[in-house]
């Protein structure tokens, strides 16, 4: 299939249509009305917008979450500001999520509101937080996408089909400011994943969209922002990568699915994927399953993360391997974890290698540690027998740990 056809398929399905526009923008409208009147009732000197995708006009269809930035005027203090917004919140009983300044979710009519408290500087100086950016950034992206909205939904979309948006600590991808940036730079979606393709990932991508930085980008920002594989200066403020949060992981699956796609144009890289536990298991893989402990999202996908890092790392400790590995959550149900070890059964027993043979001392206290020993390549061996023969043995072991069972309400194999 033509890739223009493709995309315009899948534009029929992620573009809102007028009806669902109506109906989001009627209970928007409605909710930031009353929010700014609770706030000159208050007698705070703020003003609510619309922020994020609502206020660019690049939102999904069916995706109903909303930002709202509330701009403080900058004589109120840092720290007031959470505060200052809880009051005037009060009513609709937020919940509160912790951040580098605190920020707060209500849910109205099924849109879940994300109201975050900024000041409402005027050029990045001010700026006192990096959230205080975010009024700039829609500005901003307003200016430059006025014919590319399509295109960010387009590459918002295949980001999310291929599990690689979202900037959170347990996600470790694109953010939504960072697909903006990219598209606006690249002048449109299929100019991106074309230009991506050709990049040399031996090298760090750096973009620079002002070249603010003169091409000093590695040298002048904050070393460690930038261990990730792609720089992406901030048009609004040239100290920060905007890409820090990106993993080498989330970029390299980014690469591959835009290189598939260019090759095979197919509406499929645009639709997530339903995990089949049945082919994984066919194909061979060890697969788990976890509840989240019931606690803010970015915590309790942090800590899934976690074990599911734990269960990786023994895996390869008691001699494993691991092939390929990975996971998933839709912040809804269990978590899905899958490992697929190089090894399914082995031996009873391994060989432990001991100090080399000239350290006399270690090889004194080895020998009496272990009754049978032998030398082999200057080191001194013995033998043990294993405690786990099997992947699943061991798995079901490192489900009783403290470090698991601290991080998740319940976790098991899935046999069937």
């Amino acid at each position: 299939m033509a890739v223009k056809m493709v995309l315009d398929k899948v534009l029929e399905k992620i573009r809102p249509d007028q009806v669902e526009v109506k109906q989001a923008l009627d209970t928007a409208k409605s909710f930031l009305k009353k929010l700014n009147e609770n706030l000159k009732n208050k007698k705070i000197s703020a003003k609510a917008v619309f922020g994020g995708s609502f206020a660019k006009g690049t939102w999904l269809a069916g995706d109903y979450d909303v930002d709202i930035f509330v701009k403080f005027a900058l004589k109120h203090k840092d720290d007031d500001l959470s505060k200052l917004l809880a009051s005037a919140l009060k009513s609709w009983k937020p919940e509160k999520i912790h951040g580098s300044r605190d920020y707060f979710w209500v849910k109205k009519n099924g849109i879940k509101f994300e109201i975050v408290p900024v000041l409402a500087i005027n050029k990045s100086e001010q700026a006192k937080n990096v959230t205080d950016f975010s009024a700039l950034h829609v500005a901003w992206v307003n200016g430059n996408s006025k014919k590319l909205k399509d295109d960010i939904r387009l590459f918002k979309q295949f980001c999310k089909a291929n599990r690689v948006y979202g900037a959170e600590s347990y996600i470790t991808g694109f953010s939504g400011h960072v697909v903006d940036i990219l598209v606006i730079y690249f002048k449109g979606f299929l100019n991106l994943l074309k230009a991506a393709v050709k990049w040399n990932i031996k090298k760090k991508i750096v973009i620079d969209h002002y070249n603010k930085l003169k091409g000093k980008a590695l040298m002048l920002l904050n070393k460690s922002k930038i261990q990730g594989p792609l720089v992406l200066v901030d048009p609004i403020d040239e100290n920060r990568n905007a890409a820090a949060a990106l993993s080498q992981e989330k970029f390299d699956r980014f690469l591959k699915a835009a290189k598939a796609f260019l090759k095979k144009p197919d509406v499929d890289f645009f639709t997530p994927k339903i995990i089949n536990v049945a082919k994984l298991k066919a194909d061979g893989y060890v697969i788990v399953q976890a509840k989240p402990v019931k606690v803010k999202e970015a915590v309790a996908g942090g800590k899934l993360l976690q074990v599911f890092d734990f269960i990786k790392y023994n895996l390869k400790k008691f001699d494993f391997g691991v092939i390929d590995a990975d996971w998933f959550w839709d912040k809804k149900d269990n978590a899905l974890f899958w490992f697929k070890p190089e090894e399914k059964k082995l031996s009873d027993v391994a060989v432990h290698k001991g100090p080399p043979l000239k350290i006399k001392a270690a090889v004194k206290i080895f020998k009496a540690k272990y009754k049978k020993t032998f030398n082999k390549d200057d080191h001194i061996h013995t033998k043990i027998k294993r405690e786990f023969q099997t992947p699943e043995s061991l798995i079901k072991h490192l489900f009783k740990e403290k470090y698991v069972k601290e991080r998740v309400v319940n976790i098991s194999l899935i046999k069937n």
